[in-house]
């Protein structure tokens, strides 16, 4: 793809993950089995899966971990030609338990601090090359690897000073609180980056946690300036907030009164007024890990976009990829073709809402069950 403009350039840190080869404590689990991990690669794997040009700019150590991060990031089809291999730094790694994130019991042990991507900063970032992307995608994870890596967060999500083209920028919110020293001040952070994107993803549950505020009217008031909110809701959908083409940009500005994120405001400061609001339910899934559903949700959701289709098809599409992540194991899964994805999106809302997905519904041989 060198010298082919990239659709998505996804920028962050990759890391390699090990999975346990069964359940239980990490205290207790004998092997791992090795894999890749990390949102922004995840969601340019995916991307790359199913046919975009995907472009990921991250950065590695010059050792064996890096070799196979890029070589099995590449291998999906993604453009590695703008990560750079640090020979000071080594890659990040990672080691989890079986069970889901928000589950009682779970547990992650990094090996990051000091990665060669806490290393990344405004000055070590190729702007021309993100500058190409009809969209850049980033993630709030970033944000809290190293000062320096918040003042790279910052200069890409600022509305003006770039040195060139901005392209629109996607921003995954991707709070996870045991990456900050201090958890409310990284959530406020995020809400600064997120308001200075084009379009934001966020939990439900995350911004609860990060902001005080799950409610996804009270979301969309703390966050009135992004063109299109995407609130999650996991097995209830996702609730898109679009602002509507006659509505002018500059109503978008926070006015003094508007609620500020802390959990007690519920009102809105108008933007909800000038958007188009849609929700979009989640089809039932037979779940087989949940690890990686939101970054396959982004993926699909930007696919849509690049596409030009409507809200709630980008929706569709977001939940259909999540569905492929979720009934496999790992991270990253491939997606079923685009044909049967758009057909699947076509449904009517009552077919829709029979879909019924479990693990290799995804190959074109496999019956989609109803019900």
């Amino acid at each position: 793809m060198t010298g082919t403009p990239p659709d998505v350039v996804c920028l962050g840190e990759s890391m390699v993950t090990f999975l346990p080869t069964r359940p239980g404590r990490l205290a207790d689990v004998p092997s791992f089995d090795r894999a890749i991990g990390g949102a922004e690669s995840n969601v340019a794997c995916a991307l790359a899966a199913a046919g975009y040009r995907a472009k990921w700019v991250g950065r590695v150590g010059d050792d064996g971990f890096g070799d196979h991060l890029t070589e099995a990031i590449g291998a999906y089809g993604v453009d590695v030609s703008a990560v750079v291999r640090d020979p000071a730094r080594p890659t990040g790694v990672y080691f989890r338990t079986a069970t889901d994130r928000a589950a009682h019991g779970h547990e992650t042990a990094y090996y990051r601090a000091g990665s060669a991507a806490s290393a990344m900063s405004p000055r070590t970032v190729p702007y021309g090359t993100l500058a190409d992307a009809r969209i850049l995608h980033l993630s709030g994870i970033t944000a809290a690897l190293s000062d320096s890596c918040l003042a790279l967060m910052r200069a890409l999500t600022a509305r003006c000073g770039w040195p060139g083209r901005r392209p629109p920028v996607s921003f995954d919110v991707n709070f996870r609180p045991g990456l900050w020293a201090d958890a409310a001040a990284g959530g406020r952070v995020l809400l600064d980056l997120a308001r200075g994107a084009d379009l934001v993803f966020v939990g439900a549950d995350e911004a609860e946690s990060a902001w005080g505020i799950g409610d996804p009217s009270a979301i969309r008031a703390a966050l009135p300036e992004p063109a299109v909110l995407v609130v999650k809701r996991a097995g209830d959908g996702a609730t898109v907030y679009a602002r509507r083409a006659d509505a002018p940009a500059t109503v978008y500005a926070r006015r003094a009164d508007a609620p500020a994120p802390g959990g007690a405001g519920r009102g809105t400061d108008g933007a909800a007024a000038r958007d188009t609001v849609t929700h979009v339910p989640a089809p039932r899934v037979d779940v087989v890990a949940p690890v990686g559903a939101g970054d396959a949700f982004a993926a699909g959701f930007l696919a849509g976009t690049l596409r030009g289709l409507g809200v709630a098809a980008r929706a569709r599409h977001g939940h259909l990829m999540a569905a492929a992540a979720l009934t496999v194991p790992g991270d990253i899964a491939a997606p079923a073709g685009r044909a049967r994805l758009d057909r699947l999106v076509a449904l009517d809302d009552e077919a829709w809402g029979t879909l019924h997905l479990g693990p290799g519904w995804t190959g074109e041989d496999q019956e989609v069950r109803t019900p």
